[in-house]
């Protein structure tokens, strides 16, 4: 019984009143909003932006021109790999080295590719969310580039296996 008022007196400190300044537990603006109202649905773009639509056409454009570059490249590197001799001779150095240039030669989609995800992560960021004609035509543009650069990581491959024999 001796322990109770010690602890009635930290009990009874504890109410004390202090300086510190607590939240307000009147009413928010918020709950003064009726539930039951109905929430207006944000207008959906059906056109894709235009500075999207422009900058996913320029990366489109820049791929399938560099793939020109990229199948000369690599027909080249396919050339002097089949005329290679075995592993580590004159002929199969100068065919890794064209190999190598058209490996150089696919950097333009592999970028465009890294680039319209970029695009598509700052419309997220900036935006809070992609609009659906801009996450189509993304899309779009993305697939163009995607199978370019697929199908230059074939030709790559097929290369590769050629010298590697």
């Amino acid at each position: 019984m001796r322990g109770f008022p010690l602890l009635l007196a930290v009990a009874v400190g504890g109410c004390a009143t202090s300086d510190m300044t607590a939240p307000s537990l009147g009413r928010r603006a918020a709950e003064a909003i009726d539930p039951r109202a109905p929430v207006p649905e944000l207008a959906v773009a059906s056109q894709p932006s235009a500075g999207i639509v422009d900058r996913l056409g320029l990366l489109v454009a820049q791929t399938l021109a560099a793939d020109a570059a990229f199948r000369s490249a690599a027909a080249n590197a396919d050339r002097l790999a089949e005329a290679a001799a075995g592993s580590q001779t004159e002929s199969w150095i100068v065919a890794q080295q064209a190999l190598s240039g058209a490996v150089a030669a696919r950097a333009p989609a592999s970028s465009a590719l890294a680039e319209i995800n970029e695009l598509a992560a700052q419309r997220i960021q900036a935006l809070g969310g992609i609009g659906a004609a801009d996450l189509e035509a993304i899309n779009r543009a993305a697939a163009q580039v995607a199978e370019v650069d697929s199908r230059q990581a074939a030709t790559i491959d097929r290369i590769q296996a050629r010298l590697a024999r």
